[in-house]
């Protein structure tokens, strides 16, 4: 396997010398022994194609994970997957399918994307969607580049109820781009913006709902960005648009989203699908690809890429975006699921989200020393106080099988704006349209008999 690394021994030693260690040993040390293999998997030779798989099957049933009854969240949701999805998404033409430079042989793929990006303008509320980013952090990013590049400003007034890892991805890259990042703390549950100070801001971004579950007035948010000729950037649950207003009906100049809901299971972090709309009047500035409708030379309906910059491929320092690719796989399974369920079906998946959650909150809080940190109205997510740490909770709660939840000191670190008090017995806590009543009841029994020890 060494001849396929391409780092040098010198450079190794460069990387190791910056970091101040000493060896590659230095560099894991964090792992816990028990994750190593020191000695490699005990695979005995010779074994048959089916022995190896049974081996194997053993093995991957140590991952206890896997059987856990999913109550996290945290912009990771445990949704349902139709079959049809998994069957019509595995097709060889969509898994397969390359960077469609040249239109008249990616008709098909061109066609996929063009109904995702249909979906998304209906998810949204916005006219013009593109064909996705990497993730919704992906699209946090490009939306700010978006509205400093419209308002030739760089101050970006960003709530803190953004997903915490949103908010990271933002001050990182705002060292490169030169952007003045500012943080509003929440209060109950939702944004303060009595304290801060929009002057000269190029945006104003709030979540709707925010990350903690909470519905955010986002008409206050809007009004400042009208006084303060700032864009108004809204992060939205594209699931809740089920029931809840969308991104443009509240008047959001540019909406970004998470698509992981629709058809793309958790698979351990990725990879995930960013959404992105805005208005009519952002179309040039748009990052990534749109795919539009056109006729050929004969007069028949043909889809291509259009209204794309080369600048965005080919000239890094001319661009407004270096975002040259996109989600396709994911986005045409979003498109296969959007499609599947229809107006109706993503209605009622909003609405079981929804109930489940409420109803969860409601018999948590009945738990002696359980406080729910925000009395405003939530969609399917709600964070809760323990009296004990969230992340021993968390581990006891998995021996009666459940994944209980997120703890907020692992989200977020010691502290955040978006949380009074101390962190680490703070509890975020979702339930999906997969969950039952039953199985709701039994979490509500096993936390009573983990915060009662």
């Amino acid at each position: 396997m060494a001849d396929y690394i391409p780092h040098t021994e010198e450079e190794v030693a460069d990387m190791l010398g910056f970091l101040g260690m000493n060896s590659l040993d230095d560099l894991f040390a964090h792992i816990p022994a028990a994750l190593k293999l020191s000695q490699g998997l005990d695979i005995p030779s010779g074994i048959t194609e089916p022995d190896a798989a049974a081996l194997f099957n053993g093995y991957a049933a140590n991952n206890v994970a896997a059987n856990l009854l999913c109550f996290a969240g945290a912009g990771a949701y445990d949704h349902e997957v139709p079959p049809v999805v998994r069957a019509l998404g595995s097709r060889s033409e969509f898994v397969t399918a390359y960077t469609p430079y040249q239109p008249e042989v990616a008709q098909g793929v061109l066609q996929a994307v063009f109904e995702f990006q249909t979906l998304v303008s209906r998810i949204s509320g916005l006219p013009i969607p593109n064909a996705s980013l990497y993730d919704a952090a992906t699209g946090m990013v490009e939306a700010l580049n978006m509205a400093a590049g419209s308002t030739g400003r760089n101050k970006m007034i960003i709530s803190s109820g953004i997903h915490p890892h949103w908010r990271q991805t933002a001050r990182t890259f705002a060292h490169g781009t030169g952007h003045e990042t500012i943080e509003v703390p929440l209060k109950n549950g939702q944004t303060d913006w009595s304290q801060v100070d929009c002057a000269d801001a190029a945006a104003i971004v709030i979540g709707y709902p925010n990350y903690l579950g909470v519905l955010e007035d986002v008409s206050v948010a809007r009004a400042l960005a009208d006084k303060h000729g700032a864009l108004l950037i809204v992060g939205a649950d594209p699931v809740a648009s089920g029931i809840l207003k969308t991104a443009g009906q509240w008047g959001a100049d540019i909406f970004i989203g998470e698509g992981q809901p629709f058809g793309t299971a958790l698979s351990f972090g990725g990879p995930y699908l960013g959404l992105f709309a805005c208005t009519e009047e952002l179309i040039r500035r748009l990052p990534g690809r749109i795919v539009g409708e056109t006729v050929d030379t004969e007069g028949r309906r043909a889809y291509v890429t259009t209204l794309r910059a080369r600048e965005q491929d080919i000239r890094r320092e001319k661009a407004t975006s270096n975002i040259c690719s996109n989600q396709t796989l994911m986005a045409v399974t979003a498109a296969i699921q959007l499609g599947w369920l229809g107006t109706a079906g993503l209605r009622e998946v909003a609405l079981a989200c929804a109930r489940g959650a409420h109803y969860l909150q409601e018999q948590i809080v009945t738990i002696p020393g359980v406080q729910a940190i925000s009395d405003e109205s939530f969609f399917r997510e709600f964070a809760v106080r323990l009296p004990m740490s969230s992340e021993t909770a968390i581990v006891e709660m998995a021996k009666r099988g459940f994944l209980a939840g997120v703890s907020l000191s692992q989200l977020c670190g010691e502290s955040d704006a978006s949380i009074e008090g101390d962190l680490s017995r703070v509890l975020l806590i979702a339930v999906t349209e997969r969950r039952t009543k039953a199985e709701i009841d039994a979490y509500v029994q096993a936390l009573r008999e983990v915060v009662s020890q």
